[in-house]
């Protein structure tokens, strides 16, 4: 069965949560997007279960200077009901003063797959490739 429309909002939902919650640097809730033994991979190092998510994204936002702001976009999502693989293009913003632009850290794109655990869509892998 494939995805419904229901779903695809969820999941655009879901990628939405992530950026506000690691940008805003909420650990717990940015771990909260992943699965309880979800992988993040930062093409740095690998990630695996809620509390080592929590602590990449403490350690993520400890080290900006200045507002990081994660923009996604040409999300494309192919699966069924219960998992999904997904992928979007990255730009990770930085802005360091006031009035002034912001400067692109990373530009690159997300591999993702995905699982409906419960109701809720939720990461099972994410791996983030620099151009």
């Amino acid at each position: 069965m494939a995805l419904s429309a229901d779903d695809h909002i969820a999941i655009q939902q879901l990628y939405a949560r992530y950026n506000h919650a690691i940008d805003a640097g909420k650990a717990d809730a940015w771990a909260a997007c992943f699965t309880a033994d979800g992988t993040f991979d930062s093409g740095q190092g690998v990630f695996t279960g809620t509390e080592a998510l929590a602590g990449f994204a403490n350690g993520f936002h400890g080290q900006m200077k200045g507002k990081a702001r994660h923009w996604t976009n040409n999300l494309v999502v192919d699966g069924d009901g219960g998992s999904a693989t997904g992928s979007c293009y990255l730009l990770l913003n930085l802005g360091q003063e006031p009035g002034k632009p912001p400067s692109t850290l990373i530009a690159g794109i997300y591999n993702d797959t995905l699982a409906n655990s419960g109701g809720a869509w939720k990461f099972t892998g994410r791996a983030v490739r620099p151009d």
